[in-house]
């Protein structure tokens, strides 16, 4: 179909052709309905994406795609009114080259043309163009002062990429001056990865598009409906943001008695999204895609491997894989292998498609994945599947063989609808399934019925078999310490414990040894991580790092590797708080390593590993890293962290360990950063938490608080709190330490210096080592403070002695003033750590009123160049000039240059003035 000019009457929104006419509707967006919730957050993204080549909105149906563009649009000519609106074609099904280019060609002569005049206008072919077309297009285009807009809607109904040779050729060679915005859903015939490689893409996908919360609330404002914050949350996590599903709910929600009730409620039985969901979403997919959707929501997340157990398919990577990169209709973890789920909603339809499904046939599909989840290291997963498939002889196999696997460490539980119970023959046959059954429902947060199952499961215990009975005694023990702690009850977990430890077998005869260690072990890891999670969550550190240090023995020993994460990831945690970094380090690079798909875990177990990474950067003076991993901590052990989608978290699932050992981390960080009222709000906060008020780790918030009042010079403040909670006998000695502190800030160094326990005794050894060093360095400064220089080198020498193995740095860049002196005087006197004394040195930040502009040395007039400035960081040194030339490969000759370079340059006679006058300028 040929078209001529077109020009376009804003009276009647209508184009008007010189040619065959043309669907107008097609050439404008339809008006959105109303009313419009303005989203400046991605008119924004779209203001800054049009200054590269191509923007690519790319998302399933119903999120909002049409709408925003439309929109902004809108937003654009209302800005400027006196400049074209963006050109706008709606793509439809079935158009050609020739046909899509009619109406590219209608779009763009209403942005190169907009005043009407022929001669002004680029020829702009009303067809497919041959390529001398195309290049003098390109050149008018580049030509143009503005950049042409062009917005290309419903792209994936192009099916033919040469349909687009053409505009791919002008955005190549137009200078930039077209600018293409195109919107989608699969399968676009874009040269994505091109684009993407050469930097000319900016993408919005469905996590740019979902609403936030603070959109949904003006969405519901703008409908008149009202609903509590709570409200509002739940219908973020129902539907993830996602624009078709909100509006739906919000039309429902405007017919509701109890808005809050309807919202808590939303799901895939609402008709009015059921059908969306049919008729959208899924009756575009191929019928094995649909299949594979449908058969796989028997789990909350899968990947390839299980699908293909649950389809009998062996193309499940690749179908997954565009369901969720072009379809949109999973989200996957990014891991390998992918994990995938389907957004809530979407999932619940599916799951309602399942439960119409022939009895057998749900009942294999449990089976199925019941097996796959055993024979791939998720025993949990595995025994929810063989209860919901009532396979009792395999759900008692499972836990009887891997019950070290089975006991839920964490706080967080499975919601939805729990497995069916076994009836009570299958009970009385097997008391042991009452137990699995126990457990299972222990993994749902089913106190109530996890302890009933464990009483059903007593009931029968006379009746079985002397051989069988000990075995029984030892899963009924284990039992009562997973009920106890879903319980939260410290006494029941300590007793169930302490009566596991007790079940462990007496010496084996030789020819039992190696079956029966492995019992041993299991019992020694399970009962150990028990009672070490209870010395932490009671703050007492030591005793919860010695039963992390026991039980991660034990559970190497027996190979289970979800205890092994547990105890390695806390265990990491608490060496890096005692200073142990080295071994923090690398026991928390090594949990991480861990193979996530071999092992039921949780976030909260990685968030321990990297909160231990977190404390070593601290500790090292890395702020940076620091900051870096204590956010990826603090994501993972929030109360709402969950393992899944489906899960949600106990109301009690606050890791409080982790949460004050993030405070007291982030605390400092706002300290470095001049933030004292912020890091004191923080460490007030945490200690108010701590459930002992007396422990190791409300002992460490304490002693930070003190920090934070003594740096603001608030030293009555500070005393108060120590005559609150005075140091001494059986007190934490990182108290006496900063009580010390406290009063050497406050200029009372003989009352610092009583408050200071002897940090250089045996006994000291067993101190956290961040404690000894703040202990070794106040008394270095005491001893310069008498004039003792001798005692004030020997005492930074050791603190330089136990620092440097595992790379402490805080203590001396972050530490009173007057450290920087004394290392100073190391580096004359003679250290056995030159080089790292010397990268203290140029790490100390200075006071400022010591910096050169308050002090009375004179300024150099000539600056020192970058190799004079290493050779005289190399003069603080004992070094003679031949020892620096080799230590840097010069000539000797070039060294002494240098030398006599640095003494003109600070007008200086000897090494000695030098380096005095070069500290006095704080060049080094």
């Amino acid at each position: 179909m040929g078209v001529g000019r077109m020009s376009e009457d804003r009276s009647s929104s209508r184009i008007v052709p010189a040619g065959p006419p043309l669907l107008a509707s097609r050439l404008t967006p339809a008006a959105p309905p109303e009313p419009i919730v303005r989203r400046t957050r991605l008119a924004r993204l779209l203001d800054d994406g049009v200054a590269a080549p191509v923007t690519l909105l790319r998302a399933p149906a119903g999120w909002g795609k049409t709408t925003l563009l439309a929109s902004w649009r809108r937003g654009v000519v209302e800005a400027a009114p006196d400049t074209p609106a963006p050109a706008w074609v709606s793509v439809e099904v079935g158009d050609d080259s020739d046909r899509l280019w009619t109406y590219v060609a209608a779009a763009l002569r209403t942005v190169t043309d907009p005043g009407g005049d022929p001669a002004a206008a680029p020829p702009v072919p009303d067809r497919t163009p041959r390529p001398d077309e195309l290049e003098v297009l390109a050149a008018a285009l580049a030509a143009r002062e503005r950049p042409a807009v062009l917005i290309l809607d419903d792209l994936h109904r192009i099916t033919d990429p040469a349909a687009l040779a053409g505009l791919e050729f002008l955005m190549r060679h137009t200078e930039r001056r077209l600018r293409l915005v195109a919107a989608g859903r699969s399968g676009l015939p874009l040269a994505v990865q091109r684009l993407r490689l050469a930097g000319e893409l900016v993408e919005l996908g469905p996590d740019d598009l979902a609403f936030t919360a603070d959109e949904i609330a003006d969405l519901l404002t703008a409908h008149g409906v009202v609903v509590p914050a709570r409200g509002v949350r739940r219908l973020r996590q129902r539907t993830e943001g996602w624009a078709a599903a909100l509006r739906i709910a919000v039309l429902a929600l405007r017919e509701q008695p109890d808005p809050e009730r309807w919202a808590a409620e939303l799901g895939a039985d609402q008709p009015e999204i059921a059908g969306y969901l049919r008729e959208e979403v899924l009756a575009g997919l191929e019928p094995p895609d649909r299949e594979l959707l449908r058969r796989s929501a028997v789990a909350d997340v899968v990947c390839a491997g299980l699908a293909e157990a649950l389809t009998g398919g062996t193309d499940a990577q690749t179908r997954l894989s565009g369901l969720a990169e072009n379809a949109g209709l999973l989200r996957h973890d990014g891991g390998r292998p992918a994990w995938y789920r389907c957004p809530p909603l979407l999932a619940d339809l599916l799951r309602r498609e399942l439960g119409r499904l022939p009895a057998e046939e749900l009942r294999d599909l449990h089976l199925r994945a019941a097996g796959w989840y055993d024979g791939n290291g998720r025993p949990v997963d595995a025994l929810r599947h063989a209860f919901a498939g009532a396979d009792w002889t395999r759900a008692t196999d499972l836990f009887v063989s891997r019950w070290p696997e089975l006991v839920p460490y964490d706080r967080i539980v499975r919601s939805g609808t729990s497995p069916p119970l076994p009836p009570a023959q299958a009970v009385a046959d097997d008391p042991e399934l009452a137990l699995a059954a126990a457990v299972q429902r222990a993994h749902d947060g089913d106190a109530d019925t996890a302890g009933e199952q464990l009483r059903l499961a007593g009931s029968y215990a006379p009746a079985l078999p002397q051989p069988r009975r000990d075995r029984f005694v030892r899963l009924v023990a284990v039992v009562e310490l997973v009920v106890a702690r879903l319980a939260g009850d410290p006494e029941a977990v300590r007793a169930a414990a302490v009566r596991l430890l007790a079940t462990r077998p007496a010496a084996p005869a030789v020819a039992a040894a190696v079956a029966r260690t492995d019992d041993d072990a299991d019992v020694r890891a399970v009962a150990g991580t028990a009672l070490a999670l209870l010395a932490l969550d009671a703050g007492d550190l030591s005793a919860a790092a010695d039963g992390f240090a026991a039980a991660l023995a034990a559970a190497r020993e027996a190979g289970r590797v979800r205890t092994e994460l547990v105890c390695a990831s806390r265990w990491a945690l608490l060496a890096a708080v005692r200073g142990d970094l080295r071994a923090a380090e690398q026991t928390a690079r090594a949990a991480l390593a861990l193979p996530p798909c071999q092992v039921w875990s949780t976030p909260v177990d990685c968030g321990y590993a990297q909160l231990a990474l977190a404390v070593v950067a601290l500790h090292r003076d890395q702020p940076a890293e620091a900051v870096a991993n204590l956010a990826l901590a603090e994501a993972a052990t929030a109360p709402a962290a969950t393992p899944n989608p489906a899960a949600t978290p106990n109301p009690a699932a606050a890791e409080p360990a982790a949460g004050a050992v993030a405070a007291w981390c982030r605390a400092y960080l706002c300290h470095d950063e001049g933030d004292l009222s912020t890091a004191h709000r923080m460490l007030v906060a945490a200690r108010a938490q701590c459930p002992e008020r007396d422990s190791e780790l409300a002992a460490w918030l304490l002693a930070a608080e003190l920090d934070m009042h003594s740096a603001h010079r608030d030293a009555q403040a500070a005393r108060d709190l120590v005559a609150a909670h005075p140091p001494g006998p059986g007190r934490p000695v990182v108290l006496a330490v900063a009580a010390a502190r406290v009063e050497w800030r406050a200029g009372d160094p003989r009352a610092a210096a009583r408050l200071l326990p002897e940090w250089a005794s045996a006994s000291a050894a067993d101190w956290p080592l961040p404690v000894r060093l703040d202990a070794a360095l106040l008394d270095a400064l005491f001893a310069a403070y008498d004039g003792d220089e001798r005692r004030a080198g020997r005492s930074l020498e050791r603190a330089l002695d136990l620092a440097a193995p595992d790379g402490h740095r805080r203590p001396f860049t972050r530490g009173e003033p007057g450290l920087r002196d004394l290392l100073t005087a190391r580096l004359d006197a003679g250290t056995a750590h030159w080089s790292l004394v010397s990268d203290l040195v140029r790490a100390v930040e200075v006071p400022a009123e010591r910096t050169p502009a308050n002090s009375s040395v004179a300024p150099l007039g000539e600056p020192l160049t970058e190799r004079e400035l290493i050779i005289l960081r190399y003069l603080q040194s004992i070094l003679s000039n031949v020892e620096i030339a080799a230590e840097l490969s010069v000539s000797v000759n070039t060294v002494k240059t240098h030398v006599r370079n640095i003494y003109r340059k600070l007008d200086a006679t000897r090494r000695r003035d030098a380096v005095h006058r070069a500290r006095a300028l704080h060049l080094i």
